[in-house]
């Protein structure tokens, strides 16, 4: 299937949509954005995943927790977990896929991991990030931004034509201009 007849850079978004996209691109911002334009929650995948002390929750946990906050007729996600693909994508409307060049994701990861680390940041359930662990550990989110940029790159287009994902409405931004342009045309009262 041809890239014009899988995605769209000016269609309007459902109520229920998914933001996916490499570690550090922007997903939670643009989901946390899309949700206010919306008036729909905002579900951070990553505060149902991780438990305190960065402990990774069983993934039938994890899929039980995403099962009941996504039972509302609008909502937006951010996040790339496998492990719940089937329950974000299957209720959803929308994907936003933020492709961004890996230079610019360097310097969103650069700028989020300082800013979180000097000013001593709480995410969720007590974690905080440290330069320590994302500069000299297998921990790394930069480790992780280049095990995954490529791979998710030709992952991606595949799964978005596969049947059981027809019923999307796929969008695919490229730049932070052409995102930010897209999130200013979604209407308030999108259906």
């Amino acid at each position: 299937m041809l890239e014009k007849e899988i995605f769209s850079r000016h269609a309007q978004p459902g109520k229920r949509i998914a933001v996916v996209g490499t570690s550090g691109s922007g997903k939670t911002t643009m989901a946390r954005r899309l949700a206010a334009r919306l008036g729909v929650p905002h579900i951070e995948l990553d505060e149902l995943h991780w438990g305190p002390n960065w402990t990774e929750e069983r993934d039938d946990v994890f899929r039980e927790r995403v099962d009941i906050r996504l039972r509302g007729d609008g909502w937006t996600t951010d996040g790339n977990y496998t492990a719940v693909r089937d329950i974000v994508w299957a209720r959803a409307d929308t994907v936003v896929w933020l492709d961004y060049s890996l230079p610019l994701i360097l310097w969103r990861l650069t700028r989020r991991t300082f800013s979180r680390a000097v000013l001593n940041e709480e995410i969720w359930h007590g974690n905080k990030e440290s330069l320590r662990t994302h500069f000299f550990t297998k921990d790394s989110l930069y480790l992780w931004v280049f095990q995954t940029y490529k791979k998710r790159r030709r992952e991606y287009p595949v799964l978005f034509a596969r049947p059981e994902y027809t019923h999307l409405t796929k969008i695919r931004l490229r730049s932070v201009g052409e995102a930010q342009r897209w999130l200013e045309s979604v209407r308030r009262d999108a259906q």
